[in-house]
């Protein structure tokens, strides 16, 4: 593990910018930039317009490590360039931001009030590849959507269980079990998760950390235990369907916890957009992201 990039993750000042839209997810996003699916005829040039736009996202000026200390990428996007440079190594060498591997294959059919993690057969291979890339971490989600206690512990175990996996490959795993943020008992899900995963940090060996990425809670600063447990390197908020006005305000009453959004982050950029009002507006996002994540 690169120390230099573990530091930053530990006490940088900043946020991660989530550049992961998969497959399911990637037609909504072009459609938020502003391109309709009349724009690509198949897969391949859906993600090419999608890379293209991250590749928009990842070379503007506003986007450098002083503010964004880490992005997370999608597998494609690993495996593809940035100014003639691996994707991970461009952030690195020339933004100073960390890069992190989305390693799950989305979520199952939903049992016991939650969506665990489809199965990931091929994941040790995709770790070696990550980490001859230059991958510093991986994040993985799953989805709560209702305090059914079997359920969460379900999704806990599968997490830790694969963060385990990542940590043999010498990576920072991001452990993100999701609450869903229309769950009619969000708070209670909470509480349970929390106990869960407090549980499960006992139960990880001396000297080994993880990360994780959770919804903004119902209570403000609930997650402090999380945040101050040693064998926590960072705890950091998903924007979950809110604006970024709303992630925002509720990220700025969680001391301790930064923003790791995704939506939230291009919410309000364009294809359209020349570079000069790309910049502006991706700098006023990049800026009040910053503001909420360092209170």
């Amino acid at each position: 593990m690169n120390a230099e990039q573990a530091t930053q993750m530990t006490s940088g000042r900043g946020f991660i910018a989530a550049l992961d839209q998969s497959g399911g997810s990637t037609p909504k996003a072009l459609k938020l930039y502003g391109l309709e699916e009349s724009a690509w005829s198949n897969d391949e040039e859906m993600f090419d317009l999608v890379h293209e736009m991250r590749c928009r996202i990842m070379t503007s000026p506003a986007f450098t490590g002083d503010r964004v200390i880490a992005a997370i990428l999608f597998e494609m996007t690993m495996e593809r360039q940035v100014e003639g440079k691996d994707t991970a190594t461009y952030l690195w060498e020339d933004k100073h931001v960390v890069p992190f591997l989305k390693i799950d294959k989305g979520l199952a059919d939903e049992a016991d009030g939650v969506q665990l993690m489809k199965p990931m057969p091929d994941l040790d291979s995709l770790l070696e590849r990550g980490v001859a890339k230059g991958i510093f971490g991986t994040k993985e989600r799953s989805v709560i959507n209702s305090a059914n206690a079997a359920g969460i512990q379900a999704v806990v175990d599968q997490q830790f269980e694969v963060g385990a996996q990542v940590l043999s490959h010498g990576l920072m795993p991001i452990l993100e079990p999701e609450v869903n943020i229309k769950a009619a008992d969000k708070a209670e899900c909470e509480t349970l998760l929390k106990a869960a995963l407090l549980a499960g940090l006992d139960s990880l060996p001396e000297g080994q950390q993880v990360m994780f990425k959770l919804t903004l809670p119902s209570t403000d600063g609930f997650y402090g235990e999380l945040i101050a447990h040693p064998k926590v390197m960072r705890v950091v908020a998903l924007s979950g369907g809110y604006t970024r006005d709303d992630a925002n305000a509720k990220l700025a009453q969680n001391p301790g916890m930064i923003a790791s959004f995704s939506r939230a982050l291009s919410e309000g950029l364009t294809a359209q957009m020349t570079d000069a009002e790309f910049n502006s507006t991706l700098d006023a996002s990049i800026q009040s992201i910053y503001d909420a994540s360092i209170t």
